[in-house]
């Protein structure tokens, strides 16, 4: 199924949504043999339930799917998309809807549900394609869509298809077709531009560690993304467990969710200066490895104890901060699948996110829920910051004592953002544990979109 919609317009066979408690209305206005039909199909109206309703003639005349309670689309989102993936290959559009129905939200369901990553082995794609329902942004929704199936794609393929190098690939080719302009510093030329940070952390590993730069736009605010690209996390010499290790491949998820960000910003032509930095590492274990114990000195000069190696991404982006703080954007942003500890607070589903400007979180938590995109305010909670403060250096890398993992994180990164620039940090997952509809088991976009929502109002655009 592809992520667009359908330009079958009325040609397109009439699709019925509908809700258990609205069932017997439905067939009360329906004929004697449509009534029949349903009925003797079991049709319930269930979250997921899809029916072909004949014509008498052996074709068919319309469908249903089901849209389930609202107590079960409380539990979850897309609830079309379940629908989405079952019905029979053809082209559908909406003819009835319950009240209420979330048009924009279900419709991006529709496409987000088309993914499929076939990169290694044959899959079996959903062949339903939806006409965009009236009143919809249907470019927006495509160009939302196609952003989230490239962070999808990036977080998905495994890090021996997916190191800084082709990290850095991927960028330039969005780069290319988006018209934006690119540089890379990579290897040794990282000390010589002064990013000792990105290069610590990824010197062990054969594949040079980068820092990526792309630009986009030439008037309007600047916003700049920043990335957290850690292609694959060992830990470093402070190594994971097994267990921990399995699912690094996606330890790049910030950097994939900020490139499915910009291209959808690029896509849509927001009037920006995009910015968007992505430190671009693999965490190896060699002799040249950074150590327990070592002090680093970042690029704005603020020295750092390494009490974990496996901390490693706050290390990356504090040098990329510190760089796109230089130019004073207008908003500066920094996604990263950071900590632990934020899952344990919130889960895989939330997306936290922190800032000081009220402003902003105030539009991203109006996005969110206007996208669809869940994501919870966290604290930059300064009673912390002296558990991030070793004595012996400016800062610790990775407080003692397991408390407020997440927090102390962000107040780190916050020390590298720059007086007067408009943070944010977002401490994602970027991983659907397990299957929901519009969102299969894997790589998952997180807070993109509603800081996507939020831009207009935050940048005044």
């Amino acid at each position: 199924m592809p992520l667009t919609f359908s330009t079958a317009g009325d040609k397109a066979l009439p699709l019925h949504v509908i809700e258990p408690d609205g069932l017997e209305g439905w067939l009360a206005a329906a004929t004697a043999t449509e009534a029949t039909w349903v009925r003797a199909s079991g049709f319930s109206g269930a979250m997921g339930e899809t029916l072909l309703v004949s014509d008498g003639n052996g074709a068919p005349k319309m469908a249903l799917a089901g849209y389930g309670s609202a107590a079960s689309r409380r539990r979850g989102r897309f609830a079309l998309a379940a629908a989405a993936v079952a019905l029979p290959d053809g082209d559908y559009r909406l003819d009835q809807v319950p009240s209420g129905f979330a048009a924009e939200e279900e419709a991006l369901g529709w496409l987000l549900a088309g993914y499929v990553f076939d990169r290694y082995r044959v899959q079996k794609h959903p062949t339903a394609r939806l006409v965009a329902p009236q009143g919809t942004d249907a470019p927006r929704l495509e160009a939302i869509a196609a952003g989230e199936a490239l962070t999808r794609d990036l977080i998905n393929t495994p890090a021996s298809d997916m190191g800084p190098e082709e990290l850095e690939a991927a960028a330039r080719e969005l780069a290319r077709a988006q018209g934006a302009t690119i540089e890379v510093i990579s290897g040794e030329t990282l000390l010589d531009r002064n990013f000792p940070m990105i290069h610590a952390v990824g010197r062990a590993s054969p594949r040079a560690p980068r820092l990526i730069d792309m630009r986009w736009g030439s008037a309007g605010p600047k916003l700049t993304l920043v990335g957290k690209g850690v292609c694959f996390d060992t830990g470093g010499l402070d190594i994971k467990p097994s267990a921990s290790m399995g699912l690094m491949k996606k330890d790049m998820g910030g950097a994939a969710t900020v490139l499915g960000l910009a291209q959808m910003i690029m896509t849509l032509g927001l009037p920006v200066q995009l910015r968007v930095l992505v430190p671009a590492v693999e965490n190896a274990v060699a002799g040249n490895a950074f150590r327990p114990q070592d002090i680093l000195t970042a690029r704005n000069g603020l020295t750092v104890e390494i009490n974990n190696t496996d901390a490693e991404g706050r290390l990356v982006l504090a040098d990329a901060l510190v760089y796109g703080a230089e130019e004073a954007p207008d908003l500066m942003l920094s996604m990263a699948t950071l900590t632990g500890a934020a899952r344990v607070a919130v889960g895989p589903d939330l997306a936290p996110f922190y800032t000081d400007d009220e402003a902003v979180a105030a539009a991203i938590a109006r996005g969110a829920a206007d996208v669809a995109d869940p994501v919870w305010r966290m604290p930059f909670h300064e009673p912390y910051e002296a558990m991030i403060e070793p004595g012996i250096a400016d800062l610790d890398n990775a407080p003692k004592g397991g408390f407020a993992g997440s927090i102390t994180a962000a107040l780190f990164l916050r020390r590298f953002a720059g007086a007067g620039v408009r943070y944010t940090h977002f401490d994602i997952y970027g991983w659907q544990p397990a299957a929901a509809p519009a969102r299969p088991k894997g790589g998952v976009g997180q807070g993109a979109r509603a800081v996507l929502a939020a831009l207009p109002e935050v940048l005044g655009l």
